[in-house]
């Protein structure tokens, strides 16, 4: 449904025919952390996430999943295959 309380206007899957079901009624604004991410929007002067009501939250265990300012490294482990490594030691390889 179409926001009608903090973010007017915009889609938001809190929102229900009795206003808005989030905790307090009402989104909260982003943190120092969000500053750079694709999807704050700025209403009224106030920044406000488009995908998550209390950004805070987001950040307690760590970063934001949604952060697009921040740049993730994905390890490649290597996967040996025991078979084949017991054969090339076997042949003295």
């Amino acid at each position: 449904m179409i926001c009608e309380t903090t973010k007017k206007g915009t889609e938001c899957f809190f929102m229900s025919k009795s206003g808005c079901s989030y905790n307090g009624g009402t989104c909260l604004e982003v943190i120092e952390k969000c500053e750079g991410c694709e999807k704050i929007m700025e209403i009224k002067g106030k920044k406000y996430c488009l995908l998550a009501p209390q950004p805070d939250l987001k950040w307690n265990l760590g970063d934001c999943n949604l952060a697009t300012h921040i740049k993730r490294e994905v390890k490649k482990e290597q996967v040996i295959n025991a078979l084949k490594a017991s054969k090339r030691k076997a042949a003295g390889k």
